[in-house]
């Protein structure tokens, strides 16, 4: 955090609550409970204050405290920014901003865990970590290789796949149903011919994608 400061690079990071955070967040968390007891819904409270732990931090930091409530009981969550408060508001920056980084459409972190478990050959033993060959340039295709499968596989989702059961789906699953799939392989000279079993679970999925990638100006 104090390396962003200095070059002025905002963040947002979670924090990991301790009694004296709780604390400050007493009351809100009480009020929370309240109603959650009074309508039966998950309730939620945000307070924006400042905070400094007693010896890691070399000063004071905006912090948003969360004070949930729900079924299972009390859920008070924590998180610390630079980001200040003329820019931006606690709830906006915690739902907003700090949860959102768990959607895939703005975050990298999904990709990458798909491409290490879902795209290698040997998913099981090969994770992307293990970059053991001895030269950096075939360590680097090691890599390239499952990063264009992932581009492939998200165009195919993006264009082809909407409004299917498949849409939302892991690249791993769409390698399994649509890729990996028996066919007969007829090959002459003006064409080559795919049939696939008629007994296929997904046919109507792979047909339509087919069509809508063939239907793609790009």
């Amino acid at each position: 955090m104090a390396w962003r400061e200095a070059y002025r690079v905002d963040y947002v990071f979670g924090l990991a609550r301790n009694s004296r955070l709780v604390d400050e967040l007493a009351i809100d968390l009480a009020w929370a409970e309240s109603e959650y007891e009074a309508t039966g819904k998950p309730a939620r409270r945000f307070k924006d204050f400042f905070y400094a732990t007693l010896d890691s931090w070399s000063r004071r930091r905006r912090v948003i405290g969360k004070a949930e409530h729900l079924a299972k009981g009390a859920n008070p969550r924590f998180v610390v920014t630079s980001l200040r408060r003329k820019a931006i508001d606690a709830k906006t920056l915690d739902e907003g901003v700090y949860c959102a980084r768990g959607d895939p459409v703005v975050t990298w972190k999904t990709g990458i865990k798909e491409q290490q478990l879902d795209l290698l050959d040997k998913p099981r033993f090969a994770h992307a970590e293990r970059t053991s060959t001895a030269t950096v340039r075939a360590n680097q295709l090691r890599l390239w290789f499952p990063s264009f499968a992932y581009v492939l596989i998200e165009a195919l989702q993006r264009i082809g796949l909407g409004h299917t059961e498949f849409a939302n789906a892991t690249a791993g699953t769409i390698r399994l149903k649509l890729f990996k799939i028996g066919a007969r392989v007829t090959v002459s000279v003006p064409r080559i011919k795919i049939a696939m079993a008629s007994a296929c679970p997904y046919q109507v999925e792979f047909a339509l994608a087919h069509a809508r990638l063939r239907a793609s100006p790009g």
